[in-house]
């Protein structure tokens, strides 16, 4: 059955998601390339010299939104081809190309010339297209290929042979593709870290040069205001005019003595200037899911401008009163009230098909009371995360997971049946995991640092998981400590549901079947999957075929269920440990129905008013922790 959410509708007049997709990067120099380009497909990696219609950019072929309809294959060549123009007003600036995600990999050349190959379906990458321009139309081509499951590369849930809990594989570009122009000095990279026990914020900038008369002596400008999504603000110019004032003021002395400190403090490493500096803010805004405070930032280097924002807030674990180990936001107990989500559309797969399309969902389950979303499987473009930090909800990000074909009885039917024994076995039995291939545990390594380096800003992420459920699971002691110099500042779930090795700060638990039982533990105690009850809305879903935990027939039969797990095991299991729920799921996907609305979007299945009052009392009893 075709579905279709109602929140995609693409015009010849506008490109498809025209919003600046990079928040926490942002310069005023921004040509979208999003819209129709040429395609074709072939058997070989010869350079087609015609194409065979049009596709729209960024939308899989594997899409209907694409237009396309074609499941690219692992001995297919995806071509893609589009006529670009030199954007430049200022001959001397420089031009980069940016592509979201393609996957998987990707070879790119201008005017004929290749520039760049690109391995990795999930994650950013830029090429200076400067040097092959000329005056008048450049050619841009980009040639994809996709093995999706049939390899040890990073897949998530995508599948060639799709069925159940695995859903329909796509390949190509997925995410915005757009130029900007920079000085020939310009800002490569911005990491901002924020640190609440001491009122301040630290900030780390790369910079590329061509220039090879390079100056570090130019100096760093920087302005802090409030940010402009901060909810009521509209609300508190008068109020807040004066101490915004204020702040501009005190910072303004501040700027004077980062630049001061900056003339001695540049470092050269590999192709980029590093440097660092911290700023003490006169007076804190926390940020939190009740109250989501951004701080706006503006950074000035030579010529180059950008624009990004930071959130004052501070993950970690502790004791409360009565000696149990409880999650921490702020610096005291916070209880994580969460749902799981996959980040698919039926009509577009793992592309929003609009930006009211990502903040519909995230709107929805904070309209219902909760807090948290924990991303599956898969990573977002970077606007879903910019409306989670804006919004106020926690997320809690899983690294996608790769490996060779799993086997369904070890990672599934095993653990499952008999959780406690799984917790035995060890994850350097790497042919159990499906990681027996080398190049697939340096390729995770790797994808794993650019992963952080690409979220880190983000105020919203709370928590990273490495692995899922024993998917290509391999040496997660060594993986989390890895993960822990990359990033400090989170909390980790270093293998969430079974196969348990001890290590990272959660104790996680997947509970679909067995009892739940709580106790305090030596790690902060969390539920990181439960619940999975489906209920099949007629016209409403992707195939005849039903997939998920317990079939209900109503809305009521369905709300009477999950009410019934809060009431008669999550809210007392928090006097008990219990410090963060995961309710799987929040929309149907495919064959799967075990969502709380249908995969088009356009049925709520559960009961609004009845499951708002039931996360009323889960944080009412939450909140007796101190």
């Amino acid at each position: 059955m075709s579905l279709k959410t109602g929140f995609s509708n693409p015009s010849t007049s506008m490109p498809p998601l025209p919003e600046y997709p990079r928040p926490l990067l942002k310069r005023n120099s921004y040509y979208n390339l999003n819209g129709y380009w040429d395609y074709t497909i072939t058997k070989t990696n010869q350079m087609p010299s015609t194409y065979d219609g049009k596709i729209l950019v960024p939308f899989s072929p594997e899409s209907s939104l694409s237009g396309v309809n074609h499941q690219l294959k692992p001995t297919e060549f995806l071509w893609y081809h589009r006529v670009l123009n030199d954007p430049r007003e200022n001959k001397n600036d420089r031009v980069l190309l940016q592509f979201g995600a393609v996957d998987q990999t990707a070879a790119i050349y201008v005017n004929d010339c290749h520039l760049l190959s690109h391995e990795g379906g999930y994650l950013p990458f830029s090429v200076d297209i400067t040097d092959q321009l000329i005056a008048d139309e450049n050619s841009l081509v980009v040639m994809v290929t996709d093995v999706s499951d049939t390899s040890y590369h990073a897949r998530g849930k995508q599948k060639l042979e799709c069925s159940g809990m695995f859903y329909t594989a796509q390949s190509g570009i997925w995410q915005t593709v757009f130029m900007e122009c920079v000085p020939s000095t310009y800002i490569k990279n911005l990491k901002i870290t924020p640190d609440i026990d001491t009122n301040s914020v630290s900030f780390e900038l790369a910079m590329v040069s061509t220039d090879v008369s390079f100056n570090t002596k130019n100096k760093i400008k920087i302005l802090i205001s409030e940010g402009s999504s901060n909810p009521n603000k509209s609300n508190l110019v008068k109020q807040e005019f004066r101490e915004e004032e204020f702040l501009e003021q005190e910072l303004r002395e501040e700027e004077f003595l980062v630049q001061e400190f900056l003339d001695q403090e540049f470092l050269k490493e590999e192709d980029f200037f590093h440097t660092s500096f911290t700023i003490n803010l006169p007076e804190l805004h926390y940020w939190s899911p009740e109250g989501p405070y951004l701080y706006d930032v503006s950074i000035t280097y030579g010529d180059d401008v950008i624009e990004s924002y930071f959130a004052m807030r501070k993950i970690s674990t502790g004791m409360d009163q009565n000696n149990i180990l409880r999650l921490f936001l702020n610096n005291k107990p916070y209880f994580h009230n969460g749902i799981l989500d996959q980040g698919y559309w039926p009509e577009s797969l793992y592309t929003p098909p609009s930006d009211e399309a990502m903040i519909y969902d995230i709107t929805m389950i904070k309209n219902l009371g909760f807090n948290m979303l924990r991303k599956h499987a898969k990573l977002e473009p970077s606007r879903w995360y910019y409306h989670c930090d804006r919004l106020g909800v926690l997320v809690w990000q899983d690294f996608v997971n790769g490996g060779s074909s799993y086997r369904s009885w070890f990672v599934t039917i095993f653990p499952t049946i008999f959780p406690r024994l799984a917790t035995l076995i060890k994850d350097n039995s790497y042919r159990l995991f499906s990681r027996n291939d080398e190049p697939g545990k340096k390729e995770y390594l790797s994808d794993m640092k650019r992963t952080v380096e690409y979220l880190y800003n983000h105020p919203s992420i709370v928590l990273w998981v490495p692995f899922n459920e024993g998917w290509g699971q391999f040496d997660s002691i060594k993986i989390t400590e890895y993960l822990k110099t990359l990033d400090t500042t989170r909390l980790i779930d270093s293998a969430s549901g079974w196969f348990d090795q001890g290590c990272g700060d959660v104790r996680s638990l997947h509970i679909y079947f067995t009892p739940m039982r709580f106790r305090p533990h030596k790690r902060a105690l969390v539920l990181s999957e439960f619940g999975g009850y489906t209920l099949r809305i007629d016209s409403h879903t992707y195939s005849d075929t039903t997939y998920g935990y317990r079939h209900y027939k109503t809305n009521q039969d369905l709300t009477d269920a999950i009410i019934s797990v809060y009431e008669k095991k999550i809210i007392p299991g928090i006097e008990k440990g219990l410090c963060a729920t995961v309710y799987t799921q929040l929309s149907d996907i495919e064959e799967e129905i075990n969502g709380l609305i249908t995969y088009d979007r356009k049925v709520l299945k559960i009961e609004k008013k009845r499951i708002q009052k039931m996360n009323q009392l889960c944080m009412r009893e939450a909140s007796k922790m101190k």
